[in-house]
Order: C-alpha cells, then structure tokens, then sequence
C-alpha cells in the first residue's frame, strides 16, 4: 500500500483508508463485531494504516469496535476519531444522539470517553464533527489546542467545514486535515475547498468516496432501501432521482470498461489522481469490497484521461441532494 501525507505536519497515512461507520451504524443493522474485528485486522494486513471512526456512530460502539480490533498494532495506525454532539450516554438505550455541542468543556470531557473506548492514551487525528454555531471557532480550536498539548490529541481535524471557518481555526493551531464528502458523485469541494486546503497545506480525506455505494454499480434504478438505511432518507436516492442518477453509474462503467478496473476503483483513482494530500476512507463490511477498494493503489491515471472523465462528469446532471433538510443545516457553508 502507498502512503500519503496530511498537512503540513506530515501526518502519514495508506492512500487508501477504511471508514468503520457502516460496520455499527446507518447502513442497517450493525455487523457482527467478531467479524468485523476480523475485517479491520485484515485491512491492517492488507496495508491500511488509516482508521475512520466517531463516538456517535452508534454510538460509542463503533470506538469500542475499532479501539479492540487495533490493539495488537496500535501503534501502527493512525485512529481518526470525531467529537461535537451532546453527551450520549445519556440515552439508556443509545439509540439516539443529540444536537450539536462543541462547547470546550464538553470537548475535554468526551475526549476522555473516546480514549478509553479507543482502549489508548492518545487519538492521532481529532475531527469537530460539525460546526456549533453557538461556539467561536477559535474557542474550539483553543481546546484542541490544549488536548494536543497535554499529548491527548496529536493532529486537528475538521469536518465539513466551510472557507471561513477554516481560516478561523487555522490561525489558533494548524488544521491537519479536512474530512468532507467529496466525489465523482459530489465535485461541490473542487470550487472553494480544494484551492485552500492547497493553500493553508491541509489534507483531505473525502468520506463516502463512492457516493455512499452509488458509484460502485451494485445499486440499481430500482433498489428500495430499508428505514433502517439512512439512504432511505437522502433526496439523491428517491426513486426518481435515482433513476435520473444511474446515467453517473453507466459512465463510470463504461471507464472501467476501458481500464480494466471496477467502477469503485474508477471512482476511487479518480480522487487519488486529484491531488497527492487526498485520502479517501471507503467503508464496507465485505471482505471482497475490502480487497477490491485497496486494489485501487494501483488503478493510474494519466492526468489527460483525468480531464477527459472531468469534462464528461461536468456534463452530467446530478439530481437530489446529498442529505435530508435536517442533516443539511449542520453542514457549515
């Protein structure tokens, strides 16, 4: 597996990471733990040394999942993790989590409960999940600060962020990397985002880099998601939108074709070839999907076939939006 570096403090991770997310959380029921320990142990095997985890996927569990399967080469890996949303232990059955907090003592707090869920003295990469409007950023920034500083936290993330608030806190302490949705099914980043991530020298690691299984081929026009799938929710895979959306799907397999590859490492060398500091974190619970995305580190693209394929994707109308009304409003613009 190749390696990249994030930021300017060259924080060093696969080209390839593995989002845990869907093994305990929204993409149905959770997976059985004893095999999706097996899993990661196995992408650890397979060269993947980036880890993407959070306390509400699940919540909490999703850490506990992680923090286990790792241990015997903790020090080998790079755990990213994520804060900013009310407590959620208070939820007897944890099936809930509550609105946004990234208040600085709720930070201190809760990065003591990730760390013993992560079964570690430190996290590699801390994320603010999501922008609290009722926060200054610079306060945010100023906790972290503080955490990295007592050896806590190594490296500082944001996740989707917007330009200004990005300047904010990079000014307080440097950000590592931004964790956005970015792909051949959402380019939105290229306009504003990329540009000053170069600029400021901050990485990014693209999360649902095959349009949450979209771009991979295996969903059809007629595919019906359970309530349990939170896709179920997203305007982008309503029936008719999903149906206008397939013409995406028929382009990159007719790249694949070509290749020689899949449609998913289609999707996923495109974002490699887009700029050296991109990491994308594909999640899956399937050995074979597993096999198939690290297998992308060696699906090349010239830079000409890569303006071909971004010429061809302009002219593709993508319908629906990425996220629900409620999910949409703590999105920072």
């Amino acid at each position: 597996m190749k390696k990249r570096f994030l930021g300017n403090d060259q924080l060093k991770v696969s080209s390839i990471g593995l989002g845990c997310m869907g093994m305990s959380w929204s993409y149905g029921e959770a997976k059985d733990k004893n095999e999706m320990i097996t899993l990661i142990r196995k992408a650890f095997e397979s060269g993947v040394t980036f880890f993407d985890t959070a306390e509400v996927y699940g919540p909490l569990v999703n850490e506990e999942l992680l923090g286990e399967a790792v241990q015997p080469f903790r020090d080998e890996v790079v755990i990213a993790t994520k804060f900013g949303f009310k407590s959620l232990e208070r939820d007897p059955d944890k099936s809930r989590w509550g609105g946004i907090d990234s208040r600085p003592e709720h930070i201190k707090k809760v990065v003591e409960g990730s760390l013993k869920r992560l079964n570690t003295d430190h996290i590699d990469l801390y994320y603010q999940h999501r922008i609290d409007p009722n926060v200054p950023i610079e306060d945010v920034a100023g906790a972290v600060k503080d955490l990295i500083t007592e050896g806590k936290v190594l490296h500082f993330g944001l996740s989707e962020a917007g330009v200004t608030n990005i300047r904010k806190v990079h000014e307080v302490h440097p950000v590592t990397a931004l964790q956005s949705e970015y792909s051949m099914f959402y380019r939105n980043p290229e306009k504003d985002i990329l540009p000053l991530l170069e600029e400021l020298g901050i990485g990014l690691v693209p999360f649902s880099p095959l349009g949450k299984g979209f771009l991979t081929g295996k969903i059809k026009s007629d595919t019906k998601f359970d309530s349990s799938d939170f896709r179920s929710t997203v305007p982008r895979f309503a029936e008719e939108n999903l149906k206008a959306n397939m013409a995406i799907v028929d382009f990159i397999e007719s790249v694949a074709k070509k290749k020689g590859i899949t449609p998913s490492q289609v999707a996923l060398g495109w974002l490699l070839a887009q700029k050296p500091w991109i990491v994308p974190i594909p999640g899956t619970t399937k050995l074979e999907r597993l096999e198939e995305n690290i297998g992308t580190a060696h699906a090349d693209f010239t830079t000409d076939e890569i303006l071909k394929i971004n010429d061809q994707l302009s002219a593709i109308k993508i319908h629906g939006n990425r996220y629900s009304p409620a999910q949409e409003k703590m999105v920072d613009k």
